[in-house]
């Protein structure tokens, strides 16, 4: 096999070795469904459990490593990821139909943050202090949690396992890593990256399949101490229940329905750009779009007609076609529940303005334009995550009503607020009930070496990413000593 190229079928990482699996599965290009991208090999509960034994063995040396290890090994990691970010780009664009810009952007996130947390394995801090007690030292340090169990989405498939798997590493923790199902190439072609790193056999485990099999053996096994999950909501509210109950700790990311508030006083241009950038690109297929796009009722019309005409000229196509703006959605059932959603919003009486349709292109794929409704507060496409090129529009009397709209989700990711009111903008950012705020910029979109993550129904447990990671993946503990 030459080097870094994808075998036919891409194997188990468990233990420092390469399994098959139980049985075998296939992912597709959606840009082109003739395409097969990769035959992958699928494990069941036993052979997770392997893996999920081979992380706690391998846990009590790489957990006493030394910080340079740790951090020498994330380095490597960084390094090779963004020297191929080019080809592990074009993987990631056919497999996931992201399109080649976007996916070479996230592959170098990727390598950004193992890189970033390379740095952090060398800066973990503790605390000295006297006790309240004549003669007695007091110190915080930081330990590892344990083993990790990362449970990761289809959409972003580089730059979510990195944000996981490289502050568990870098705090020395052990890792079994489940990709989604979707994209297992991408998931192989990193574990293929860290396998080669020099990591202690065991360190890190990837073990692919189904979340009936994979996934709860990982959420069911008291091995694992810790499990960072980014998905649905109704599947992280079942991993919560199961986790609590046997005391394990547990990070969720769920989704969002992030408005995107656009004022009377905004620059019109800047306002439609973030709303299309925030809406529609990645296909609408990101926890961070902006699906409630809330305007004020003296510019609602000209901008509805403004978005409506970038809307038109949107460039929907194949992810390597080079004037390809949105590429197709990533799969027949994803394609199917777009659909749905447009016949709910129009049943419920929202307006549709544009879009949704089918489009027929040079390679058969999951083409669709992508839609646009004028909505009510009350109904469901202004309410539910749809995860597709799917957005509305709601009107507002003015700034108050406006945040009002926007903080009557039970989601509290990420919200945004178009606007050239310092006094606005300020507020805003005060009073959004959400974990991130946006002023003038898309609410898709935010750096690696940051905190991620929002409140309500879209996150539970500690941020994601940035030093604020040290708060799942290590425990505190407080050590007394008389002099």
């Amino acid at each position: 096999m030459k080097f870094g190229e994808l075998p036919q079928n891409a194997r188990q990482y468990i233990n420092g070795r390469w399994e098959t699996g139980v049985t075998t599965g296939i992912s597709q290009n959606p840009s082109d469904t003739r395409e097969v991208v990769a035959e992958y090999a699928r494990a069941d509960r036993n052979q997770t459990e392997l893996a999920i034994r081979a992380a706690a063995e391998a846990l009590p040396h790489w957990s006493h490593s030394t910080p340079q290890r740790r951090a020498d090994v994330l380095d490597h990691i960084g390094t090779e990821i963004l020297a191929r970010k080019a080809e592990l780009g074009l993987l990631l664009a056919r497999e996931e139909g992201k399109t080649l810009p976007e996916a070479i952007a996230e592959v170098a996130r990727a390598g950004q943050i193992f890189k970033f947390f390379a740095g952090e394995a060398l800066r973990v801090q503790g605390e000295s202090m006297a006790s309240v007690r004549p003669g007695v030292q007091v110190d915080v340090t930081r330990e590892p949690v344990g083993v990790v169990g990362i449970i990761a989405p289809w959409n972003f498939p580089f730059a979510i396992p990195a944000w996981k798997i490289a502050p568990a590493l870098a705090y020395g923790n052990s890792v079994i890593f489940k990709p989604a199902e979707l994209v297992p190439a991408c998931g192989w072609a990193l574990a293929e990256i860290i396998s080669r790193s020099g990591l202690p056999a065991g360190v890190f485990n990837l073990v692919m399949g189904s979340g009936r099999e994979v996934g709860q053996a990982l959420v069911d096994s008291p091995r694992v101490h810790a499990l960072s999950f980014t998905g649905s909501v109704a599947t992280g509210e079942r991993i919560l229940q199961t986790t609590a109950a046997r005391r394990a700790k547990v990070q969720l990311e769920m989704g969002g329905k992030n408005p995107l508030i656009v004022l009377a006083d905004a620059d019109m241009d800047q306002a439609v750009d973030c709303a299309v950038q925030g809406a529609y690109f990645s296909t609408g297929q990101r926890c961070t779009a902006s699906s409630r796009l809330i305007v004020e009722t003296g510019v609602h019309d000209a901008f509805v007609a403004r978005l409506r005409q970038r809307m038109a000229a949107l460039k929907v196509g194949h992810a390597l076609d080079r004037d390809t703006e949105m590429g197709p959605v990533v799969d027949r059932s994803q394609m199917e529940q777009n659909q749905a959603w447009l016949e709910i919003a129009r049943a419920e009486g929202a307006e549709h303005i544009w879009g949704g349709d089918l489009l027929e292109r040079a390679t058969p794929g999951h083409y669709m334009s992508p839609a646009l409704f004028l909505a009510k507060p009350e109904h469901r496409v202004a309410r539910e995550e749809i995860f597709g090129p799917v957005a509305c529009v709601l009107r507002a009397d003015n700034y108050e009503h406006a945040l009002a709209l926007a903080n009557d989700t039970p989601f509290g990711l990420c919200a945004g607020i178009c606007t050239t009111s310092l006094k606005q903008a300020m507020h805003f950012k005060r009073h959004a009930e959400v974990g991130m705020t946006m002023v003038n910029l898309p609410t898709a979109g935010v750096d690696y070496h940051v905190p991620f993550g929002g409140r309500k129904g879209s996150s539970y447990g500690p941020r994601e990413q940035g030093r604020y990671a040290a708060e799942f993946y290590t425990t505190a503990k407080t050590g007394y000593m008389r002099a």
